[in-house]
């Protein structure tokens, strides 16, 4: 795991690439490289911030370069062990252990055809010195991230944005249609970018850059294919072995050549890596989280933390518990810088906090229950989903008495907040909409009226791409199944959007390697195997993971109420960050510069002070999302937004 930055034909090549790569120092603070070369009628430059976690030795140190290829490769490939030993009964022979020796070997047989063979995680530029091509490519899932910037016959590339705004001196403009999708999302999708010109690279694609300016794209693994072929294995009658699948996976994850270890929330997706993880390393390391007990107390969170004591007993695990009682107002500003775009998710902090404990304690790597959720139907969202197809069918005098009366209830006191009111209010907000609208409106901030009257009324257009993007994603598929309709669109938007991104910036600052062994090309097509009735089984999400797991967890882990991997944001909100937000709110540069209308913001506090309604998570993303302007905008000359 490290970070990786280059240019291609670029002005000022040299200079560009040693910033970019100073600032991913963070990512890679075990060592660095530059390379040079001349490529047309420009230069060709690669950098690298290196994480040693396999093969520890300048064996391993890139850019690596042999034979005319080099290479600056920020992943894993937990199949490098199989890739190398047909490599060598091929009559290649390697200097070291690692695997991006591999991958550059594997390149140099098989090309761009090496792609869709490689298990892992990564993002990584290539360049051939015989015919001057730079080759960008990203892994399957969009595990890994790669950013890139195209200017006439010139790229830039790199593992973080803001590289890139730094290397252009701060000049990127901020795009107003990725900031009305971090508000819809509180993220901002794959698809789009932060910064005008800047774009990610899109999940199992890849991007050549040619000499004479020609660009070619790419795409060597589709997420929409795999699910159809999954849906077809399903109707011949396959059943995937889940648990022998989940278990190889796991077992790979852990090859490394420094110590690995888990988190472990309580949760049956962290336990059930954790114990089998434990099988295979006896007494590795687990790191959980705790809260203030007054926060805890307040947002009516569940005792999480014995769950996690039980499973570290059970398993001889060796268990570390952190408390959160971060100085909010002091993390804030550090993780919207370390995040790139605005992600309104508090559980980066906790991921933060987290990997910054175990890297202390002399941990590397650690892996992660990410990703269960999405391609297991494993959140609230799914189960509500369904459910509202029922309760439609519920007489609609009825329906409108019960809205009416959950209405008037309140989703706090000064003392305490009440999570089932929460649940039923948001159940309501959209249980009576159609199929795509409804799956959208129980995972996002607000519904389409509630956007446009928080937003700029110019950018009501830029609204209604937003909300099309999102249908057209919902419907580009071949499933005549509904539950896995829902596990396609999380596992390519809310997936690598949201969770994968915010486990990669806040590990990373941390200089610390997150591995998601749910987020597997073998999982996933397992997953799309599985039908969605097998997935949610009357009011059990994730029922056939839970099944898998019962092999090794007791009945107790497998089959508990779901955990949170959040943060106390009530609690939050009316203590620490109450004069932040109403100094935001009332002055702040996004209602200076008219993106956002204070009489909106100020109603969102209202209702939130009233307790009428839970504003929490949304007062948040407005704190992470000024932030982020306000550095973006600052030094650049850029203070007022420019509309599309």
């Amino acid at each position: 795991m490290c970070g990786i930055a280059g240019t291609y034909r670029w002005p000022d090549g040299k200079i560009v690439t040693d910033r970019l790569t100073d600032t991913l120092a963070h990512r890679g603070p075990d060592g660095s490289g530059r390379y040079s070369h001349p490529v047309g009628d420009g230069e060709v430059h690669l950098g690298h911030r290196r994480l040693a976690i396999i093969d520890l030795s300048d064996t391993g140190a890139q850019p690596m370069a042999s034979d005319g290829l080099v290479l600056t490769y920020n992943g894993e490939l937990y199949n490098a062990p199989e890739l190398r030993a047909e490599l060598e009964a091929g009559g290649v022979r390697f200097r070291g252990t690692s695997d991006t020796e591999v991958l550059l070997e594997a390149w140099r047989r098989w090309g761009t055809d090496c792609l869709p063979r490689l298990r892992g995680m990564f993002a990584f530029g290539i360049f051939d010195e015989r015919t001057g091509d730079l080759v960008l490519a990203r892994d399957q899932l969009g595990i890994k991230p790669l950013f890139l910037l195209r200017r006439g016959g010139g790229l830039v590339f790199a593992s973080e944005l803001k590289a890139l705004s730094v290397a252009t001196g701060r000049t990127l403009q901020v795009d107003d249609a990725a900031l009305v999708a971090s508000l819809l999302y509180y993220w901002v999708p794959d698809s789009r970018c932060a910064f005008r010109e800047a774009e990610k690279l899109e999940p199992g694609s890849w991007l050549r850059c040619r000499p004479d300016g020609r660009v070619e794209r790419g795409r060597f693994w589709n997420l929409k294919d795999v699910a159809a072929e999954g849906r077809a294995r399903a109707l011949a009658g396959e059943q995937p072995d889940l648990a022998a699948i989940v278990e190889e996976s796991t077992r790979r994850h852990l090859l490394s050549d420094v110590p690995v270890a888990t988190f472990l929330s309580g949760g049956l997706d962290s336990s059930y890596l954790t114990a089998l993880a434990a099988r295979h390393q006896p007494g590795i390391s687990a790191y959980t989280i705790g809260f203030r007990a007054e926060d805890a107390r307040f947002e009516a969170m569940p005792d999480d933390l014995r769950y996690a004591r039980q499973v570290a007993e059970r398993f001889g695990v060796d268990l570390h518990e952190i408390e959160i009682a971060p100085d909010v107002l002091d993390l804030l500003p550090r993780m919207t810088y370390h995040l790139d775009e605005p992600i309104g998710d508090p559980a980066a902090i906790n991921t933060y906090l987290i990997c910054m404990a175990a890297r202390e304690a002399g941990v590397k790597v650690m892996l992660s229950g990410m990703g269960a959720d999405e391609l297991f139907a494993g959140y609230r969202k799914h189960l509500a989903n369904l459910i509202a197809l029922r309760y439609q069918r519920v007489p609609r005098p009825l329906r409108r008495g019960v809205s009416a009366a959950v209405d008037r209830l309140p989703v706090a006191t000064s003392r305490r907040g009440y999570r089932s009111v929460r649940f039923a209010k948001r159940f309501l907000s959209f249980a009576d909409l159609p199929e795509e609208t409804a799956f959208r409106r129980s995972y996002t901030m607000y519904d389409r009226d509630e956007l446009l009257g928080l937003l700029d009324p110019d950018l009501a257009g830029t609204v209604e791409d937003v909300l099309t993007e999102h249908a057209d994603v919902y419907a580009d598929n071949d499933l005549d199944d509904f539950v896995n309709r829902m596990c396609l669109t999380d596992a390519r938007m809310f997936l690598p959007g949201l969770n994968l991104t915010y486990t990669d910036r806040s590990s990373m600052a941390a200089s610390t390697e997150v591995r998601v062994p749910y987020v597997d090309v073998e999982v996933v097509r397992a997953a799309f195997a599985v039908p969605g009735d097998r997935k949610i089984v009357g009011r059990q999400g994730k029922a056939v993971l839970k099944e898998a797991a019962t092999s090794v967890l007791p009945r107790e882990i497998v089959y508990r109420p779901k955990g949170l991997f959040s943060a106390p944001l009530r609690a939050w909100m009316s203590r620490d960050l109450a004069p932040l937000v109403r100094e935001v709110v009332d002055d702040g540069e996004l209602v200076r510069s008219g993106f956002l209308r204070r009489e909106a913001l100020q109603r969102l506090v209202a209702e939130d002070a009233a307790g009428q309604r839970d504003n929490s998570k949304h007062l948040w993303h407005v704190l992470t999302l000024e932030y982020w302007y306000r550095d973006a905008t600052s030094g650049s000359g850029q203070r007022t937004r420019l509309t599309a």
